[in-house]
């Protein structure tokens, strides 16, 4: 259970990268999205797993797509941005 601790915390940051990037609609969804990724957590810690593709199950795992989308646009964005400074530097 570590390891899904650390991808709900990783998943808990992404409606800020969001809202950073800009995205707003796919930082409300996150964060839908993620409501029901705590609810999965707690419920298989303390009583059991739910089933598979159950509404706690889904959101859980189309939570954690959706923030991996999350980090990859923000690399992107900060590659990205350090190229164009790097650019305008020289």
């Amino acid at each position: 259970m570590d390891i899904v601790l650390i991808f709900l915390l990783l998943a808990t940051v992404a409606p800020f990268m969001f809202m950073n990037l800009k995205r707003m609609t796919l930082a409300v969804a996150q964060t839908i999205l993620l409501v029901g990724m705590w609810v999965y957590y707690f419920q298989a810690l303390f009583v059991e797993a739910p089933a598979v593709l159950s509404i706690p199950w889904l959101t859980f795992y189309l939570g954690l797509i959706l923030s991996e989308v999350a980090w990859v646009m923000m690399i992107i964005h900060i590659v990205h941005s350090t190229a164009e400074y790097h650019k305008n530097y020289q």
